[in-house]
């Protein structure tokens, strides 16, 4: 059952004397729609001028891959501000998505090699679309509030300007989150909870009240290495440092097109996302599970063999993917995720008949990977010989 221990349990106040009750009561607000926690940052932040300068020093190392994207829009990324007109406020949500608690510090999908594996945040519905219109439900709830707030001089007898966000902008989310004290950033680069681990989404909504700041977290990652050492392809260069053109999560959904030999044995049966460094780490022993139903998985998705997804045909795809994450990968390329799986799956004479199956049948770049997926499933079944 979902856990309420984060919860903030408060009485509605009928007079608002201060920012602080203004915050708290937003706050009750935003867990009612099923956030797990919300912090306030300026969008006048320093953190901004900073993170732009990191962010090139990143891309100088060429860790980007395929997204270009992260190439421009740095003006807007460094003046959030510019990105909403009249914007003063940035309120930082995250929503917890586990629907099952996964085994304390194991990755438990090596033990089914047979099995295609999803990342747990893509298994339901998309939640982009559940962050921004429960973002939106949010402002609304705050302009009711307007005319309670006018004496406290934030702007609130002004006109209200709101525009929810969920990996839709150039924003910088995860350094928002950070410093407004949602947790700290993990050396694998991802936000981590005290309380609550890493399994959440982020997403923003920006509004024309001025709130002030709340404070960042200290870091408990202390000389933990755990997420680094596992990760498949070391794609964790440093702490706090992703190489993300190696990263599984990228090279099954973000890349286009051939997926370089070296990977692909350690992609195993990862065929969309990879949970890996967070299944790992220490602090998800505290992970809640999600109080949001459409993270609750679609199509068996949770528990599928990679045979079972690789005989979807492209209207199989369609229909099983609308509303979800693993649309963005496209069928082919999903094809292709899936048969660096089966090349990795157990030796089977049913892999290789499946997987000659789809020979000639797409295109060039997906007849490389069967073809490798063959060679390996023979390598296997010669060996067992």
């Amino acid at each position: 059952m979902p856990t309420d221990k984060n919860k903030i349990t408060i009485t509605n106040p009928t007079v608002f004397t201060t920012t602080a009750d203004i915050k708290q009561w937003i706050t009750a607000q935003a867990q009612a729609l099923g956030f797990a926690d919300c912090g306030f940052l300026s969008v006048h932040h320093p953190l901004f001028t900073k993170q732009i300068e990191q962010l090139q020093k990143w891309l100088d190392k060429g860790y980007e891959g395929q997204l270009q994207f992260m190439h421009n829009n740095h003006d807007l990324r460094a003046h959030p501000d510019q990105l909403v007109e009249g914007a003063k406020t940035i309120i930082s949500v995250r929503m917890d998505y586990l629907t099952q608690a996964p085994t304390p510090r194991a990755v438990s999908d090596n033990d089914h090699p047979n099995k295609g594996i999803i990342a747990r945040y893509a298994r339901g519905r998309d939640y982009h679309k559940t962050m921004r219109s429960r973002l939106k439900q949010l402002a609304l709830k705050i302009e009711t509030m307007l005319p309670e707030w006018q004496h406290l001089d934030i702007g609130s007898e002004k006109e209200f300007v709101f525009r929810p966000f969920s990996d839709s902008a150039p924003i910088f989310e995860r350094p928002i989150a950070d410093a407004a004290g949602l947790g700290w950033t993990g050396k694998h680069t991802l936000l981590i909870n005290k309380q609550a681990g890493s399994f959440f989404v982020l997403g923003e909504l920006f509004l024309s009240l001025e709130l002030p700041d709340d404070k960042p977290v200290k870091e408990h990652c202390g000389s933990c290495s755990a997420c680094i050492d596992i990760c498949p392809t070391q794609a964790i260069v440093a702490p706090h440092e992703l190489n993300a053109s190696a990263c599984i999560s990228y090279l099954t959904i973000e890349h286009d097109g051939v997926i370089d030999t070296k990977y692909r044995h350690a992609i195993g049966n990862r065929v969309f996302g990879c949970d890996d460094c967070q299944l790992i780490c220490p602090w998800n022993r505290y992970a809640n599970l999600t109080t949001v139903d459409d993270f609750a998985p679609r199509h068996g998705l949770d528990n599928s063999s990679l045979l079972e997804l690789w005989q979807w045909q492209e209207t199989d795809f369609m229909k099983n993917t609308q509303g979800s994450p693993l649309r963005r990968t496209g069928y082919v390329n999903f094809l292709r995720n899936i048969a660096i799986g089966l090349g990795n799956a157990n030796a089977s004479l049913e892999v290789v008949e499946q997987l000659k199956s789809k020979l000639t049948i797409h295109n060039d770049m997906l007849d490389e990977h069967i073809e490798w997926a063959l060679a390996e499933q023979h390598n296997k079944l010669d060996s067992t010989n």
